[in-house]
């Protein structure tokens, strides 16, 4: 399959992330979609007083321009619908955006969006967000609406592509991808980053969101149990009270980072966790930090969320623990092998193919074929009508 990626377009993504947010799958694709097509990604609205509809401005990485609604404090449900779609309306108009690529992430969007008549709908749906903690109880109506609506569907994963594969007939799953070169920096001897620099060894790490999905249980017992293990915690928290996370001399929260930021932190740890709960939050989730802790070339373990288990716990690339026994069994074993040469030898073996280039290329053919069979099949269906 030659990779071709996109070119010439507008593409309008609608995101329930903010761009600024910690870096993840939309910040990946859509600064590759960037280097070659007009990009406008329209977060969430802001409930606030400003007197003005809405803020618009432009990423310097990546020239993308964002458009950020801002909706009064006391607007009604159909009042704040109103408003997001005026912001959307101008901005499109003001940008000279026609007939663009949308992109959704977010199906709540559709409230204010479904007016648009797009050359192609993309739904990349990347989670379950229904299962999210504070999901709006219409998110599945409109998901449905949009299964319906768009012209090509990706997954996050393949669990949550089996979940998923009957409601499309054009669905293909896309599990998290790597940024290999920019991870590969955890490998090299460097300097700690200062708030890491006075925690002793040994270091077992996480970054990453911190909210329900975490299993704040296992760390607070496993802390307890290991008192000369040291826990580093590196994320915003979020849609969770913080103060349920352990107050312990060998826990340290030390908030969020830049993208920039993460493999020097990632450097300085001798096993790297993801202790995630398992619950309906986590039952389709397929972590970008899998394969980017491994291209660090430091050991994991995870519990067992099911696309880890399978991509990466059966060939033995990850330990896969549950109970803090388990955990701490696994976490002891990798303390005293390390990074061993025959296992970092199957880990870049395994993500030699692995690249969020590669992803969004194989993405891209499959959305000039899709945007080539809708054309065909229009152009095919007006002929009939020109012989009825």
């Amino acid at each position: 399959m030659r990779l071709t990626p996109l070119r010439n377009r507008d593409v309008v993504c609608f995101s329930h992330l903010r761009w600024n947010f910690v870096y993840q799958r939309p910040q990946h694709l859509l600064s590759r979609i960037a280097e070659h097509n007009r990009v406008l990604f329209v977060e969430e609205p802001i409930y606030t007083d400003s007197l003005h509809p809405y803020e618009l401005h432009t990423d310097a990485d990546t020239g993308i321009r964002i458009l950020v609604p801002l909706v009064p404090e006391n607007a009604t449900k159909e009042q704040s619908r109103e408003l997001q779609q005026k912001a959307l309306d101008d901005v499109l108009q003001r940008e000279k955006i026609r007939n663009p690529i949308l992109w959704y992430y977010s199906p709540m969007a559709l409230s204010f969006s479904d007016h648009l008549r797009p050359l192609l709908t993309v739904y990349d749906c990347m989670d379950e967000l229904s299962a999210f903690r504070f999901a709006p109880a219409a998110l599945k109506q409109y998901e449905a609406m949009l299964f319906n609506k768009a012209d090509i569907v990706f997954t996050g994963g393949h669990h949550l592509y089996e979940a998923k594969k009957y409601l499309h007939e054009n669905i293909h799953p896309f599990p998290s991808s790597i940024d290999k070169d920019h991870f590969a920096r955890a490998r090299r001897s460097q300097p700690d980053p200062p708030d890491q620099a006075d925690i002793p060894h040994p270091r077992i790490g996480f970054y990453g969101v911190i909210d329900e999905r975490f299993n704040v249980r296992l760390l607070n017992e496993l802390s307890s149990l290991q008192p000369g293990w040291h826990f580093v915690l590196v994320g915003p928290t979020v849609k969770i009270d913080a103060s349920i996370l352990p107050k312990k001399p060998n826990v340290h929260l030390l908030g969020q980072k830049t993208y920039r930021e993460l493999p020097a932190y990632l450097a300085g740890w001798d096993v790297a966790m993801m202790p995630f709960a398992l619950n309906e939050s986590t039952k389709y989730i397929s972590p970008t930090k899998t394969p980017e802790y491994l291209a660090g070339g430091k050991p994991v373990v995870s519990t067992s969320i099911r696309d880890v288990v399978t991509t990466y716990g059966k060939p033995r690339l990850v330990r896969i623990a549950d109970t803090v026994k388990e955990f701490e069994k696994a976490i002891s074993s990798l303390l005293k092998t390390g990074a061993n040469k025959s296992w970092l030898k199957k880990v870049d073996a395994f993500l030699a193919t692995e690249s969020w280039d590669n992803t969004y290329g194989k993405m891209a053919v499959l959305i000039q074929e899709t945007i080539r069979r809708k054309f065909s099949i229009g152009n095919r269906d007006k002929k009939k009508e020109a012989y009825v």
